[in-house]
C-alpha cells in the first residue's frame, strides 16, 4: 500500500522519528478483522456455543471479537439472521463508551451504515427511542437495511443535517454519538482507496464539518446528558483540537475519562496547542465560557486559567501540557488490534430546577422571570407536566399521533391472530397505509425526511395485511404458529437465502423460516413446497 507523501510527512513531525516508524510499519502490516454478537438475537454465552468461527474477545467491547481475515463471516447463514454485525474492533469503542441503556434517549448523528446504531440498540434493550440519522441518502439505505437485519425495533431513522435536527429535537436526547465525517486515516490499512482518496478530504475541510456537528449537538443535548465524540483518523485538528475548541466555546462541559487499557493511549495534550496558545481558544489562550462545573476538569475561574479542578493543569498559555485531553483516547494501530480510533467522552452540565410549588404553577406574574438556574416558571410548569421543556426556553415537544391495538385495521389484528401466537407491547402510528411500532410515543417528526418512522411491521392492502421482513426478522421464533427451522450447514438453507422455491410439506400457510431456531425470513406453505419470500434485494448470489 502506498500511502500520501503529505501524510507520512506529517505524523513523521508530529510522532518523531521511532513512534513514526511503528506506526508505518503497522500500516504496512495485515488489517484486523471482527464482529459483534448482536444480543437482541442471540446471548454472546450460545453464540460461542454454534460459532462457526474462532473468536478472540475484544477487550473494550463487552460483544466484540477478533476474527481471522480468511474467514468469510458475511456469507454464512447466521449473518443473514442478524447474529452479528461484522465491525473493525477499535470502531467499537465509541459506542461502548456512550454507556445506552434501557429507556433512554438516544441520537446517532453520523449513523450510516450502522454498526454503532446496532450496538447502541443492543444496549437499549429495545426500550427507550434511538435516532439514527445521516445527511446521505444513499448510505441511509444501508442504514434501513442493517436496523432490519438485526431485528432492532426501537429506532427512528432520519435523512437530516444536524442543523434541522436542532430545530425539532432540542434538549431532546440523554445520549449523542457523534461518529464524524473525518479525513479516515484510520481506514488506510481496510481499504486502499481511503489512502488515494485522502488528498480530497483534507483535514481542514473535515474539521469545519466537525465543528458544526458539534455546535448542534450541544443544542440536542439535554442537560446532564452525555455526548460522544468520535473519528477514525489520526489527525489531531480533528481529534484534540477540535475537543479543546468544543469545550472552550460551549458552556459546562466535563471531559469524562475513558479507561486505558490493553494498549489504548490518552489524548496528546501537546497536539492542542499552535505556537503556545491553545487552538480555538483566543488569542489569550485563556478557556473562556467553560463553566464553574465542580470536579469536572474545566476552568474553575475564567480569570484565573492556570486552575483546573482535578484535570490537570494548563500553567500558562505558553504551557503545552493540557492534560485533561489525557482523558480522551486513542487507538493506535501500532499500539492495539484495531485499525485506528479516537474518542471523547462529555458530559453537559445540570441545570436544576426549582420543584413544582405545592399550590400549582404560578403564570400571574412575569414568565418570563428566570430562577437563579437559568430557567423560566413557565419552563419548570412544563417540566413537571407530561411536556418536555428546554431549561431557558419555553418551547415544548410534540408527539406523533400513535393508535390502540384495538383501533388498528381489521387486516392487522386477523394477520395477528391467524398467524402469531403473541405481538410485543408498543405504540402503533400508521403512515398512509404503512403501519410501524415503537416501544412509547415518537416525538413529532412533521417535516423532517425520514426514512423509517419505527419499526416496520408491514402495509395494509385493503382487507389484507402484507408482513414486512423487518415483523419475522424482529422476533424469536416462538412468536410465530408455522415455522421451518433449517440446519446452517444444510442445501436447504442456501436455497432458501438464494429465493429458491423448497420441495418440503407442511402446513399451510405463512411460515418464518429458521436457521438453527433463528428467523430469517418469510416463506408461504401450500402444503406440497414452500414459496420463497425471501426478500430480492437481500438474495445470496453465490
Amino acid at each position: 500500500m502506498k500511502l500520501p507523501a503529505k501524510f507520512m510527512e506529517k505524523m513523521l513531525k508530529l510522532l518523531g522519528e521511532q513512534e513514526y516508524g511503528q506506526l508505518i510499519s503497522a500500516l504496512s502490516g495485515e488489517r484486523v478483522y471482527g464482529l459483534r454478537i448482536n444480543r437482541l438475537k442471540i446471548s454472546i454465552e450460545d453464540f460461542l456455543k454454534i460459532s462457526p468461527f474462532d473468536l478472540e474477545a475484544v477487550p473494550w467491547a463487552d460483544d466484540g471479537f477478533y476474527i481471522s481475515g480468511e474467514d468469510a463471516p458475511g456469507r454464512h447463514p447466521y449473518y443473514h439472521a442478524g447474529l452479528y454485525y461484522i465491525q473493525e474492533p477499535s470502531a467499537m469503542l465509541p459506542g461502548q463508551v456512550l454507556g445506552a441503556g434501557p429507556g433512554d434517549r438516544v441520537l446517532d448523528m453520523c449513523a450510516a451504515p450502522g454498526g454503532k446504531t446496532v450496538q447502541i440498540a443492543a444496549a437499549m434493550k429495545g426500550r427507550g427511542l434511538l435516532v439514527s440519522n445521516d445527511i446521505n441518502a444513499e448510505r441511509v439505505k444501508a442504514l434501513v437495511k442493517n436496523i432490519e437485519l438485526c431485528g432492532i425495533r426501537n429506532a427512528i431513522v432520519l435523512n437530516e443535517s444536524p442543523e434541522n435536527l436542532a430545530r425539532s429535537f432540542r434538549g431532546f436526547f440523554d445520549k449523542i454519538l457523534i461518529d464524524a465525517p473525518c479525513s479516515g486515516e484510520g481506514m488506510f490499512r481496510k481499504d486502499e482507496t481511503a489512502a488515494r482518496s485522502w488528498e480530497s478530504f483534507k483535514c481542514e475541510r473535515c474539521a469545519k464539518m466537525q465543528e458544526e456537528i458539534l455546535h448542534w449537538a450541544d443544542q440536542l443535548l439535554k442537560p446532564g446528558g452525555t455526548l460522544v465524540y468520535s473519528t477514525c483518523t489520526f489527525s489531531p485538528e480533528e481529534n484534540e483540537q477540535m475537543i479543546i475548541g468544543f469545550i472552550t466555546s460551549h458552556e459546562g462541559y466535563k471531559l469524562a475519562d475513558i479507561p486505558k487499557f490493553a494498549g489504548i493511549e490518552g489524548g496528546r495534550p501537546e497536539w492542542a496547542v499552535d505556537g503556545g496558545n491553545i487552538v480555538n481558544a483566543g488569542n489569550t489562550g485563556v478557556l473562556e465560557n467553560v463553566g464553574n462545573a465542580e470536579n469536572s476538569g474545566c476552568v474553575a475561574d475564567a480569570q484565573n486559567p492556570g486552575n483546573i479542578d482535578n484535570g490537570g493543569s494548563a500553567k500558562n498559555a505558553n504551557d503545552p501540557g493540557y492534560d485533561i485531553l489525557k482523558r480522551t483516547a486513542r487507538l493506535w494501530p501500532h499500539r492495539v488490534r484495531g485499525e485506528g480510533h479516537f474518542v471523547a467522552k462529555m458530559v453537559k452540565k445540570r441545570t436544576p430546577c426549582p420543584p413544582r410549588p405545592s399550590s400549582g404553577p404560578d403564570f400571574s406574574g412575569d414568565p418570563g422571570i428566570r430562577c437563579n438556574s437559568g430557567c423560566t416558571k413557565k419552563a419548570a410548569a412544563f417540566r413537571d407536566t407530561n411536556t418536555f421543556g428546554y431549561p431557558g426556553s419555553l418551547e415544548t415537544f410534540a408527539f406523533e399521533d400513535t393508535i390502540a391495538y384495538e383501533m388498528l385495521p381489521g387486516a392487522f389484528r386477523k394477520f395477528v391472530e391467524e398467524n402469531m401466537n403473541y405481538f410485543p407491547d408498543g405504540v402503533f402510528l400508521l403512515k398512509g397505509r404503512h403501519l410501524y411500532q415503537l416501544p412509547e410515543p415518537p416525538p413529532s417528526l412533521a417535516g423532517l425526511k425520514t426514512a423509517k418512522f419505527g419499526w416496520f411491521l408491514g402495509t395494509i392492502e385493503g382487507d389484507r395485511f402484507e408482513p414486512s421482513h423487518s415483523l419475522v426478522m424482529a422476533l424469536d421464533k416462538t412468536a410465530f404458529k408455522r415455522t421451518l427451522d433449517l440446519k446452517a450447514e444444510s442445501a436447504e438453507v442456501l436455497s432458501y437465502l438464494k429465493g429458491e422455491t423448497l420441495m418440503l410439506k407442511g402446513e399451510k400457510g405463512l411460515t418464518a423460516v429458521c436457521v438453527d431456531g433463528k428467523t430469517l425470513g418469510w416463506a408461504k406453505q401450500t402444503g406440497e413446497m414452500l414459496k420463497n419470500l425471501y426478500p430480492k434485494g437481500w438474495r445470496k448470489m453465490k
